[in-house]
């Protein structure tokens, strides 16, 4: 696919998740994003729910941490911009074990 601008952003909300999911993907359609049953394929945007405080997630629709949280450079190291080096995920894995197990190849930062 066609290079692209990833962001790790944290808010505070009162929204439980999957209304937040909600919210995310009503986000996501009101800027143009079409859901294809090809679900890596290039998209107009992209919004997903990383971490959820200490929140472990497993419904149909929402796993957090992030299923793929682990293996993406491009998501690890823009959340180690905004989080403690030493955190904790729910389900036991520190952020700094992720980053070490993932390199930051191919990532080019943005000023």
């Amino acid at each position: 696919q066609p290079r692209y601008v990833n962001a790790v952003a944290a808010l505070d909300t009162a929204l439980p998740p999957l209304q937040l999911l909600d919210a995310l993907q009503a986000i996501e359609l009101g800027q143009g994003r079409e859901r294809k049953a090809e679900r890596w394929g290039p998209r107009s945007l992209d919004l997903d729910i990383l971490l959820f405080g200490d929140r472990l997630i497993d419904e149909p629709r929402l796993q957090v941490p992030h299923y793929h949280l682990h293996a993406r450079a491009f998501v690890l190291y823009p959340l180690a911009e905004l989080a403690p080096p030493d955190l904790q995920l729910a389900d036991g894995r520190r952020l700094d074990a992720l980053l070490a197990a993932c390199p930051f190849e191919g990532l080019q930062r943005l000023d």
